[in-house]
């Protein structure tokens, strides 16, 4: 069978990944405007380091000569115009995660973050305020806190073609609900693989979300949570459960302008319910998802959720063994 997943032709050169996401963080460019940044060094820190490049106010597209594990002591933080490129190489961040703060305009492709150790340690921390990020083509497992977080007033940002798995709280949108002012956060989630990963696929707070094309397996606690506010679009996903059943949970918060708790809602259209999974959806949930992702972006690709999606999304996801293509023009 032929796999054929969204935007291959990106890989036919270097810079083409530019601006070729899908969804709420269409418009991240990352490091395209900037010169090439050399990783040659695997040490958490000076010349040639990922970190180094990192912090760089220059835009750049970093990219690496060298194959191996990345042990971060601290928070790696990623600056505005950046593209964080693996593609060519093996590179694994472990330690830490990667801290997206106040900035805009970040790629993050092709890398493995696992292992990350201590209180409030997310794979990749979005927060506050940053916007137009793309993640694409990433494994994620086994963190202490969340693999992905996207809070306090982040936005417009896509999560695609990445493997979760090995970890309890997966990706959280919108962090607390005191924080009423993350109603702005707007995030896609589209041919992701969550396999076994126990809850948070994802758990959303106020924000809208779009999510299409995933397959989420054998869950520990639910698939999705929806909370005070959220908008929820879930379409054409797979969803197969495990012992535990019932994809879809509500949980009732209180905002702190409005007198009485709420909880979110999700609209399910062309959603695959397999293994005797139960969608859980509330009688009245889709009618009040007045959010549709049409009313942000004129196109996106969809398909049915067939078994050859599955059999996709199982192959094709996560880091990829692909050469780096050539950076011509």
């Amino acid at each position: 069978m032929v796999i054929t997943l969204p935007y291959a032709h990106v890989d036919c050169n270097l810079r083409a990944l530019a601006g070729q996401a899908e969804g709420f963080g269409r418009h991240a460019i990352g490091g395209v405007r900037g010169p090439l940044y050399h990783v040659t060094s695997l040490l958490d820190d000076g010349p040639g380091s990922l970190r180094d490049g990192c912090r760089r106010k220059e835009p750049l597209w970093i990219v690496f000569e060298v194959s191996g594990t990345i042990h971060l002591r601290s928070f790696l933080s990623v600056s505005s115009y950046k593209t964080i490129d693996g593609r060519g190489q093996t590179v694994k961040l472990t330690g830490k995660g990667l801290r997206l703060k106040e900035c805009e305009h970040v790629i993050i492709c092709n890398l493995e973050l696992e292992g990350g150790r201590g209180d409030d340690v997310d794979g990749i921390q979005i927060k506050p305020k940053s916007k137009h990020i793309w993640i694409d083509r990433c494994s994620l497992r086994d963190y202490d806190d969340g693999l992905i977080d996207i809070t306090r007033e982040s936005t417009d940002i896509t999560i695609s073609r990445c493997r979760f798995s090995q970890h309890d709280k997966t990706i959280l949108i919108g962090g607390h609900p005191p924080q009423s002012s993350d109603r702005c956060i707007r995030v896609t989630i589209h041919h992701c693989f969550f396999d076994g990963t126990r809850q948070r696929h994802p758990r959303v707070r106020f924000a809208k979300v779009h999510l299409y094309n995933n397959y989420t397996r054998n869950w520990g606690i639910y698939a999705v949570c929806a909370s005070v506010e959220s908008q929820i679009y879930s379409q054409c996903n797979i969803y197969e459960a495990g012992e535990k059943k019932v994809a879809f949970k509500y949980l009732t918060e209180k905002a702190p302008d409005k007198e009485k708790a709420g909880t979110g809602y999700v609209k399910s259209e062309g959603d695959l319910f397999t293994t005797g999974t139960q969608a859980g959806l509330m009688s009245e949930s889709g009618e009040h998802c007045k959010f549709h992702p049409s009313e942000y972006y004129p196109e996106w690709t969809v398909e049915a959720p067939t078994a050859k999606l599955k059999k996709t999304l199982q192959h094709c996801t996560g880091w990829q063994c692909v050469p780096r293509p050539a950076d011509t023009v």
